[in-house]
């Protein structure tokens, strides 16, 4: 029996709840948390607000409305052609983070929106957070080709203060068959070894804290797939030298971005636990017409 069931939120004290868990996860301010009134409307009007509940306790939600996908589809194409879901938020408490609630709450939200007649979810991530990077990728089996910089402005929660809030924004197709591979057999993760032969671009080295140094030269993408290394506990950098985590913010911007202009995607997430763990996103360039909705 599963330690925690997942199912729509209900009542007004499990959506004030959803506020909590928010605090808990994030550290963060009240004018950051998305408060009761907004969680509400939206699940009465086409939103999906999932919960994860063990016994009575919330300790995880997913929260996302309607969208449309402007960049792909044109501004001209009718709202029923663009439309997606866009998933917003995600949060588990703390003491519940790395069991596998995230992972189910994106499964559930799947399945919902999936009766809804959509084949595509989007949301966001902090790319230099390797936990998320995990779950959104290598789990999931979403693809990225878009970087936006500094999409929020400065926040003030305890994982984003004192720096840029670029973000992946992450494509992910729920009725491919790369999904639904994925899901179904959930294979073993891909280790470096796997990718034996594929060109690092950014060759770090090691301070004498433990810490991933961003490379001082990143070779030139020319090969049909490519790794990019970033760190496995950006957190740990952040709050240990804060010049280097920004140097990684802009190191990684510069590579992706480049990148995803020359037609590559992040197809997939590679984590080595080391010691040292390490972290890559494995980058491949795409085909017009690949990662949608049958591929």
């Amino acid at each position: 029996m599963s330690e925690f069931e997942i199912r729509p939120l209900r009542t007004l004290d499990e959506f004030r709840a959803a506020e909590d868990v928010q605090r808990a996860a994030w550290h963060s301010d009240e004018l950051d948390i998305v408060p009761l009134h907004l969680l509400v409307t939206a699940a009465k009007n086409g939103g999906v607000v999932l919960g994860a509940f063990a016994g009575q306790e919330l300790i995880g939600f997913v929260f996302g409305f309607l969208g449309t996908s402007e960049h792909r589809f044109g501004p001209e194409a009718p709202a029923a052609v663009k439309l997606k879901h866009c998933s917003h938020q995600m949060g588990v408490r703390p003491e519940w983070q790395g069991r596998g609630v995230g992972f189910a709450l994106k499964v559930a939200q799947r399945e919902v929106v999936r009766n809804q007649g959509l084949r595509l979810i989007t949301w966001t991530y902090d790319p230099l957070e390797s936990r998320n990077a995990r779950l959104n990728i290598q789990k999931l089996g979403a693809v990225c080709n878009t970087y936006i910089r500094d999409l929020y402005g400065e926040l003030r929660d305890g994982l984003n203060r004192g720096l840029t809030t670029d973000r992946f924004q992450v494509d992910w197709w729920i009725a491919s068959r790369r999904v639904e591979t994925l899901l179904t057999l959930q294979r073993a993760p891909l280790q470096l070894r796997h990718y034996s032969g594929v060109p690092l671009l950014n060759p770090i080295t090691w301070d004498d804290n433990g810490l991933p140094v961003c490379a001082d030269h990143v070779q030139p993408i020319d090969d049909f797939r490519v790794l990019v290394e970033f760190p496995a506990d950006f957190q740990r950098v952040r709050q240990t030298d804060s010049s280097l985590a920004r140097a990684w913010r802009q190191q990684l911007r510069v590579i992706c971005e480049d990148a995803f202009a020359r037609g590559y995607s992040v197809i997939d997430c590679l984590y080595e636990p080391g010691p040292p763990a390490r972290s890559f996103y494995v980058v491949q360039q795409i085909e017009p017409g690949e990662g949608a909705p049958n591929s």
